[in-house]
């Protein structure tokens, strides 16, 4: 495979401010009632599968160990829907994230379920994240850092 330009040096200042968003996502999710770190890794991991963003895949199962997650709910991520260990919470983010990620229409009784569930804040948080997460995917796939090398701190 060909090298590609590392991004990061690049265009430092235009990283930094999604950066900026991740660090803002961190301290609503450590800090929010309805939603969680370990949601939001496994919301950032299930887009990641369904965009097939390899290095994305590796940094955010690696992650979601770090914040605690177990190895058999990142394994069985991609068929969470038949598989019982999964709250309502997380099951009503992870359905969001696929619907968002396949950019489908949102009908008024998918947007009242997830308001319902997680307060105008954290849904909000929610979606721009989910936004957040398919844009670094699109660019680390452009990119194609190597794989594998990631350690969360």
């Amino acid at each position: 495979m060909m090298k590609r330009l590392n991004y990061v040096n690049t265009a430092p200042q235009a990283l930094e401010l999604l950066y900026q968003q991740e660090r803002y996502f961190h301290h609503q999710f450590s800090s929010s009632k309805t939603m969680s770190i370990t949601i939001w890794e496994l919301v950032k991991l299930r887009v990641s599968q369904i965009n097939q963003c390899a290095f994305c895949i590796d940094m955010h199962s690696k992650d979601a160990l770090k914040y605690g997650e177990k190895a058999e709910r990142i394994f069985g991520l991609n068929a969470w829907r038949d598989m019982p260990i999964y709250s309502t919470a997380e099951g009503i983010a992870l359905a969001w994230a696929e619907h968002l990620t396949a950019g489908l229409s949102v009908s008024d009784e998918e947007y009242q379920k997830v308001l319902d569930c997680f307060g105008p804040q954290a849904m909000t948080d929610l979606t721009i994240a989910i936004n957040a997460i398919n844009s670094w995917n699109r660019i680390v796939k452009v990119f194609k850092p190597e794989v594998r090398n990631y350690q969360p701190k």
